[in-house]
């Protein structure tokens, strides 16, 4: 058996039949909750100790190789809190099926091959729109260092708003506020505070105007956040707020270091904006650099920023 895995970034509660499956991805694979399956398909009243009969059953039968095939997670259980849980993938749990006498044995079976099936769709989906979003910055101008780094910033953002959801915050107001407080603790910049740095209009969308660096920071931030909130198993606001400051100051130090070695500001005054041109006695004057020229030159140094502290 492999050992407890903490990431909780990917779970999900589906139903069958009106009855709760904890499910999350382990290594692009979707695992179910065992002891679940079992009140599903039993209607046992204590789980767990059909599971410890029916896996002592099978070790003496010859199946150890599919007891093998389990992983150890740690799902929220009905009291809220985080606990060790044993889960297998459709394959291993339609082997284990087999093993349960039971009348809803066989619909189970089928939708968990329908359920596979949607599962196999949703990550092709998200491949084409992985697809379509690289497309789209190319053909903006962007690099394709730039746009790893952007895709990867959109990930493991929506791994955090993944984990704010399941966590009782909520979307909107919520939502801006958490992603603030990270923000302001990383760049020591709040949000509108940075697009004003960067001469950009209130509607842009920041991270599509930040550099590398930046968004290296902003990521390392939000993971950190979505990693207090499952070591915490913070629930409410106010507690993922208290994470978000945490992780906030964590993005912030990073910050620190870069600039201490780099001897340059992390945070960039450039934007990717359109770069304006005017034209004058027939001659065409070029407006502000964007980071646009920057990525036409052969240098690959930052320009440095100003303090936004002295403007």
């Amino acid at each position: 058996m492999a050992d407890v895995k903490d990431n909780q970034n990917n779970n999900e509660l589906v139903e069958f039949q009106q009855y709760p499956l904890r499910g999350i991805i382990i290594n692009d694979r979707w695992y179910y909750a065992v002891v679940d399956v079992i009140r599903i398909l039993t209607d046992s009243a204590n789980p767990p100790v059909y599971w410890r009969v029916m896996k002592k059953r099978a070790a003496a039968e010859g199946f150890e190789e599919t007891l093998k095939q389990l992983e150890t997670v740690r799902l929220k259980a009905a009291d809220g809190k985080l606990r060790e849980t044993e889960v297998a993938n459709r394959q291993t749990l339609l082997r284990l099926v087999q093993s349960i006498a039971s009348p809803k044995a066989e619909p189970f079976r089928l939708w968990l091959a329908e359920a596979g099936e949607e599962k196999l769709q949703q990550a092709e989906d998200r491949a084409n729109d992985e697809r379509k979003l690289r497309a789209e910055y190319k053909a903006k101008g962007y690099d394709d260092k730039w746009i790893d780094q952007r895709i990867e910033a959109d990930t493991n953002r929506n791994r955090l708003t993944d984990e704010w959801t399941y966590r009782g915050a909520k979307d909107g107001k919520e939502f801006a506020i958490l992603t603030n407080v990270i923000s302001e603790g990383t760049f020591d910049l709040t949000i509108t505070e940075h697009k004003q740095f960067k001469s950009l209009p209130k509607n842009a969308n920041l991270r599509d105007h930040m550099t590398r660096v930046e968004l290296a920071l902003i990521s390392l931030g939000e993971a950190t956040a979505a990693r207090l909130h499952e070591q915490r198993d913070s629930q409410g606001f106010d507690e993922l707020q208290r994470d978000a400051e945490a992780a906030g100051r964590v993005g912030g130090g990073a910050r620190k270091l870069v600039e201490q070695e780099t001897g340059e500001p992390a945070v960039s005054s450039k934007n990717f904006l359109p770069k304006p041109k005017k034209k004058s006695a027939g001659k065409e004057i070029a407006g502000q650099t964007s980071m646009f020229d920057l990525l036409a030159e052969p240098s690959t140094q930052e320009p440095e920023g100003i303090d936004p502290k002295t403007e």
